[in-house]
Order: C-alpha cells, then sequence, then structure tokens
C-alpha cells in the first residue's frame, strides 16, 4: 500500500511539475523543461523514500531495492511519454 501512495505521490509531482512548466514557459518548451526536471528531482525523493525504509522500518537494501526500482520507473515512464508526445507535436 505504501509503494502504491509514493508512485500516485510521483505522478501528482509530476503533475505539478508540468503546471509550473506550463504557467511559467506558456508552450512546449516550458512543459519538456518541467518533465526533464522532474526526473532528476523524483530519483532523489526515490532515493529517500528507500533510505527510510532501510533506516526506519528495518528493511535491508536488497529488499528495497525492488521498490525502489519501481517507484521510480512508473512515475519517470510517464515524463518519458509527455517529453516524447510534446516533442512529437
Amino acid at each position: 500500500m505504501h509503494m502504491l501512495m509514493v508512485v500516485v505521490g510521483g505522478v501528482v509531482q509530476l503533475g505539478v511539475f508540468l503546471l509550473f512548466g506550463k504557467l511559467w514557459g506558456g508552450d512546449a518548451t516550458g512543459l519538456t523543461m518541467a518533465a526533464k526536471l522532474f526526473i532528476p528531482a523524483w530519483l532523489v525523493v526515490s532515493i529517500t523514500n528507500l533510505w527510510v525504509g532501510v533506516s526506519y522500518a528495518g528493511y535491508s537494501v536488497r529488499d528495497e531495492l525492488p521498490i525502489l526500482l519501481v517507484v521510480f520507473a512508473v512515475p519517470t515512464i510517464l515524463a518519458v511519454v509527455v517529453i516524447w508526445q510534446i516533442s512529437r507535436s
């Protein structure tokens, strides 16, 4: 359940980044830049989630690595799709 909440949080964060890209850039360049900036920001959040799982929840790094992969990959793939769709139009 926690993993699903974190993934949904990542999708929401992507939406916020895209909203700010639309507000500040107003065009496809702003949206593309926002989606590209989301990826490293989401990596930091995902690694922080791994650290919390290892430090406070008592999981091993080996247990948390597949979770990190899913948590990072799903919103990142969505961001890449957004970038691809914007660059196509």
